[in-house]
């Protein structure tokens, strides 16, 4: 069964958007491995609470990735 497990900062995504990935994640997926696919392709669109995710070690935060990149 192909899967696929996005994991989102929460309230970051509306659910058109969360529809999105899983359909176009599943459509990738079929045409991968053909329409056999589509009935078992399971898409699991996780959402992490602020601060419950990091890079490098360091915790990341929404309001950090919002601030733009010092040029």
């Amino acid at each position: 069964m192909p899967f696929a497990n996005f994991k989102v900062p929460a309230g970051t995504l509306d659910e058109k958007q969360k529809e999105e990935i899983v359909t176009r994640t599943t459509e990738l997926y079929v045409e991968i491995y053909g329409e056999r696919a589509r009935a078992n392709t399971m898409v699991l669109v996780e959402e992490v609470t602020d601060g419950g995710w990091g890079i490098g070690g360091d915790v990341l935060t929404l309001a950090m990735l919002e601030q733009s990149p010092e040029a």
